[in-house]
């Protein structure tokens, strides 16, 4: 067998699993690679600003595509560059792999020049991580990253590769059949999706509480959802991960459920008889205060991660199983058990009577843009071209959820877990390149696309027409809200003082640049971003202290909304009315 290079190796191998795509930032220590893809052209390099970028770039890929997003970078501070992001796509389940360089092997624990202990520092932010020694492992540690953070419950995987291991030579050949040892469970115990039917069958109120999880599962697991949902009849919520499994059009729609979540949703996750939870995972802000979250209702939980199950919820009936797997044995119990569509006539009139308070509706204003009429406005203009939409973090991220209508999955990208700010821009240019034809558009707020505003450069240099529209109201305005809320206004240093001026900004790396002001600019400086075939961004100056309702008060129960206006709705206590 030909001797190649462990560089040669690992170039191979991506080709051979089918990479299109590697995000990255060459350094000395990666050098050998950075060389080896200079010698071919199946696999396309892009160029980031910073390493995080390339993290958050190869999610954005990822999650639009379905497909792995792949991320190079050098040792020390570029591997350290990357954690933030490795650490986002661990909570929000993004398969990725990220190779990182490494010093030499003989020099690993001297503290060389750029070494750090990257499988260490990412030991309990990854899936899994590897050090490779020997060249001769390199392709069946690939082979395994790739399958690792595929399966199961998707996730990043990092192999660290030192700059010797890189130049050694090993016999080229095919990985052995050990790549696939993580074989996690996938299809549901029968038993138990009878059971769940037949729960679902009985119930005088269900819901169906959906999550990420079903977007990971595939475009199958979307449709069968769909399905469930018809013969049902039962309503469907969404964590801000799930939004776009079913259509924001759909009558049994009740809108985002959480923190920012509808009253409707929140009120009928709390008077349901019967949850139904698919692919989520019951995080603190779905559930708020614990020991009030839906406390005369059985709980299904299928979910494919063992660990979420009984985690921050108990649970009557658990399923271990792949989401889509376990929806199609759901659906095929159900007409096989030729259950009739059960009559939710009443439970529907009480959650009709919940959507009557429009607990999203805003009032507004002649002489400033409200940022939810922003946002419905940007909707409008763009929903017939089924744009995939990226956001920051911050109260534009939680407007752009409640106002922002998804159809389908795959659409909607944003850090939900851990919350990252400076996601959105390379996000949307990992979504742009794998999905060269949509229209893409990261929705930002002023604050936020500063932390990785460099990646202007990135869409400058690959001519990718991605569109940033921020909603500049000249505040950290999530820190804004909560200070106002629960520090009596104290605004410690949540203003921004010295902003850029975004639309030369834009022009200086080679943007269109939009200043929108008033009320009546809005359509038109929406429909100018629109007919521009390069980047556009656009800086729409929105009102500075609206605040982003519902919400659900840190400590308070889910049905403790404080609404627009600062209604309060629910039963508060005294506590949860302190905050108001």
């Amino acid at each position: 067998m030909a001797e190649k290079s462990g560089a040669d190796i690992l170039i191979e191998t991506l080709c051979d699993l089918g990479v299109e795509v590697v995000f990255g930032y060459p350094g000395g220590a990666v050098l050998p690679i950075y060389d080896a893809l200079f010698k071919q052209d199946r696999i396309k390099h892009i160029l980031v600003r910073h390493e995080q970028a390339a993290t958050h770039a190869a999610e954005g890929y990822a999650r639009s595509t379905g497909k792995p997003g792949v991320v190079l970078v050098t040792s020390g501070p570029g591997a350290t560059n990357a954690v933030t992001g490795i650490t986002d796509a661990l909570m929000d389940s993004i398969p990725m792999v990220v190779i990182t360089g490494q010093v030499p092997t003989a020099l690993i624990g001297t503290d060389a020049f750029q070494e750090a202990d990257t499988v260490g520092i990412t030991r309990h932010c990854s899936k899994h991580n590897y050090l490779v020694k020997d060249p001769a492992q390199l392709a069946d540690a690939v082979h395994e990253a790739f399958h690792i953070a595929t399966a199961g419950r998707p996730g990043p995987v990092v192999i660290d590769i030192p700059k010797d291991v890189q130049v050694a030579t090993a016999p080229s050949r095919k990985p052995g059949r050990n790549t696939q040892r993580y074989a996690p469970q996938t299809k549901a115990d029968a038993a138990a999706i009878e059971a769940a039917v037949d729960m679902l069958a009985a119930a005088e109120r269900p819901i169906l509480y959906t999550g990420g999880g079903i977007i990971n599962s595939g475009p199958e697991a979307t449709r069968l959802l769909r399905e469930l949902a018809e013969l049902t009849g039962a309503p469907v919520t969404s964590t801000l991960m799930g939004l776009g499994a079913l259509p924001a059009s759909s009558d049994q729609w009740l809108g985002m459920l959480g923190m920012h979540g509808t009253y409707e949703a929140n009120l009928a996750m709390n008077r349901a008889d019967l949850i139904i939870a698919l692919g989520s995972r019951f995080d603190d802000r779905v559930t708020g205060r614990l020991d009030a979250f839906s406390p005369n209702s059985r709980k299904v939980h299928v979910d494919i991660d063992r660990s979420s199950i009984n985690k921050n919820v108990r649970v009557d009936l658990p399923i271990i199983a792949d989401v889509g797997s376990a929806l199609a044995d759901m659906v095929a119990a159900w007409k096989a058990r030729k259950h009739p569509k059960p009559d939710l006539s009443e439970w529907w009139r009480r959650i009709e009577g919940w959507r009557a308070r429009r607990c999203l509706d805003f009032a507004d204003r002649a002489d400033e843009i409200m940022p939810q009429r922003a946002i419905r406005a940007l909707y409008e203009a763009t929903k017939h071209k089924a744009p995939i939409i990226t956001t920051e973090v911050g109260q534009h991220q939680m407007w752009a959820a409640q106002h922002f209508g998804f159809e389908a999955p795959n659409k909607w990208l944003t850090s939900g877990g851990l919350g990252t700010m400076g996601y959105g821009l390379p996000a949307a240019i990992g979504a742009q390149l794998g999905n060269p034809d949509a229209l893409v558009i990261d929705i930002a707020g002023e604050a936020s696309i500063q932390m990785n505003i460099q990646e202007l450069a990135t869409a400058t240099q690959y001519r990718l027409p991605v569109k940033i529209f921020i909603l500049n109201n000249e505040y950290m305005g999530m820190v804004r809200q909560w200070q106002e809320l629960t520090y009596q206004s104290r605004y410690s240093e949540s203003y921004s003082d010295a902003l850029p001026d975004f639309v030369k900004l834009g022009e200086a790396y080679g943007w269109k640049g939009i200043l929108i002001e008033r009320p009546d600019q809005l359509d038109a400086g929406i429909a100018d971003m629109l007919a521009y075939d390069g980047p556009v961004i656009v800086d729409c100056r929105v009102a500075k202290l609206a605040n982003c309702f519902p919400m659900i008060p840190s400590g308070a129960a889910h049905t403790e909304m404080i609404l627009e206006g600062n209604e309060v709705s629910g039963e508060m206590d005294d506590e949860a009315k302190a905050l108001v």
